[in-house]
């Protein structure tokens, strides 16, 4: 293992567990403190050869995934009301969802979003993200008054940064013609996009209404009873508003 990696560093085999990995090292302890140079002993590790690179890219290998498309249907059923809605335009065209694009003005229910236009509406550009990666959140948010038309009933979106770099690795195994265990291993920056649904309806019920408006009348009387106790009981001039009250 590499001098550069604190956790490798040794001075005799007890410093070099077996079986322990090596902190942000590259494989697993064998249990042997090796001479690395002249001037620095790390512990031998059991890894994959040779190890990951950490160059990073000087350019975006696909600048054209800014004109990728995303299809993002969602439906929300609000079950107290037994009402569903979904955000995709209900026609029979079949070319419909083949030639449009979402706009919040002139194309609402298109359910099609363009990358680089979800990147800009996080308030940033494509080119600056597509490097490194990012990760970008999509809110689509349901607020509904039932007592409306339902076409009325439309989701709002909304996009925001939530990390400027993202990245994974992925590794495929493989044996050669002698028998020898081979990987490949693969790390991938790209954009990834977080999608929460959030929702919320209301209709107009005489019940709960009068209730509600019940509730505000028996308030009021009881508030008069609580201000004529304390002005009877507790006010420095209780006398003279006993006298006003209860005059014969």
């Amino acid at each position: 293992q590499s001098p550069t990696v604190l956790d490798a560093m040794c001075t005799e085999d007890a410093d070099c567990p077996m079986g322990n990995p090596v902190v942000h090292g590259n494989g697993i302890k064998t249990g042997k403190c090796v001479m690395f140079n002249t001037t620095h002993s790390t512990c031998e590790i059991y890894g994959w050869c040779p190890v990951e690179n950490t160059t990073l890219p000087r350019k975006p290998l696909l600048s054209e995934a800014e004109n990728f498309t995303l299809f993002i249907k969602n439906t929300v059923h609000f079950t107290k009301f037994n009402f569903s809605k979904c955000n995709t335009l209900q026609t029979n065209d079949p070319t419909y969802f083949k030639s449009c694009m979402y706009d919040p003005f002139l194309s609402p229910s298109c359910p099609i979003f363009r990358v680089r236009d979800m990147v800009e509406a996080a308030g940033e550009t494509f080119g600056d993200l597509a490097l490194l990666g990012a990760s970008i959140r999509v809110r689509i948010e349901w607020d509904c008054n039932l007592d409306h038309p339902a076409d009325q009933c439309q989701p709002q979106y909304s996009f925001s940064l939530q990390d400027r770099m993202y990245n994974f690795r992925t590794a495929s195994y493989y044996w050669d013609s002698q028998q020898r265990l081979y990987r490949n291993l693969l790390k991938l920056y790209g954009i990834r996009f977080d999608i929460s649904v959030h929702g919320q309806a209301g209709k107009f019920s005489i019940i709960p209404a009068a209730v509600s408006f019940g509730t505000g009348i028996a308030f009021f009387g009881a508030a008069t009873v609580v201000c004529d106790l304390v002005l009877l009981y507790l006010d420095a001039k209780a006398d003279f508003y006993w006298k006003e009250k209860f005059e014969e």
